[in-house]
């Protein structure tokens, strides 16, 4: 059984991540995540230090991303996808990444917590999956400029033609780009220029 003190955390994050989703991270202030959650701003401050330290809880994230080693080599790129569309359109209250992607437009903080998920987290996971070490920051960056770019044209700027789409037909089209940023050439093709 929860204790009060897990329920009143809870109830802050809870507060807070519908202020920063609403307000951003310069106008959501800790008075206000305090009113929202219905207790005194101190127990704010006693729990996260400051709106800095709430922001980092309500986007402490983990990506989940599956056991790598185990999808067929193949169907590594369409299997992130996958993944990361089932992230964003799954439980609403699992919208940390997006809230965090909507934030780093504008602030500091956020693109921080970005850059940590990338170093922290994508480059290991990717990195058993990519063939020359020395190319997987490179090939890392490649793959989260199109699974982000994916969940700022459908979730966040809602482009309609982007909306449309059938999650099938986004695995289709984008998991072969994903499957060549992580194992296919990198060189620009000349011919074609």
């Amino acid at each position: 059984m929860p204790t009060k003190s897990s329920r009143t955390r809870a109830r802050i994050l809870a507060a807070a991540h519908a202020e920063f989703s609403a307000r951003g991270y310069q106008a959501t202030t800790v008075r206000a995540v305090a009113r929202n959650a219905a207790i005194d701003p101190a127990m704010v401050i006693r729990y996260f230090r400051n709106k800095a330290g709430l922001f980092d809880a309500v986007c402490e994230i983990s990506l989940r991303l599956p056991p790598l080693d185990a999808v067929p080599r193949d169907d590594l790129g369409r299997s992130l996808v996958d993944h990361f569309l089932a992230r964003w359109e799954g439980d609403p209250a699992d919208d940390s990444l997006l809230l965090l992607l909507r934030s780093a437009a504008v602030e500091p903080e956020a693109v921080a917590r970005l850059q940590g998920i990338f170093e922290d987290q994508l480059i290991p996971a990717l990195s058993g999956v990519i063939a020359d070490p020395a190319q997987a920051p490179t090939r890392v960056a490649l793959v989260s400029s199109q699974l982000l770019g994916l969940a700022l044209t459908r979730h966040i700027l809602r482009l309609p033609p982007m909306v449309a789409l059938s999650r099938a037909a986004i695995v289709a089209a984008v998991g072969p780009t994903i499957q060549r940023y992580l194992e296919g050439s990198l060189e620009a093709d000349t011919a074609s220029v």
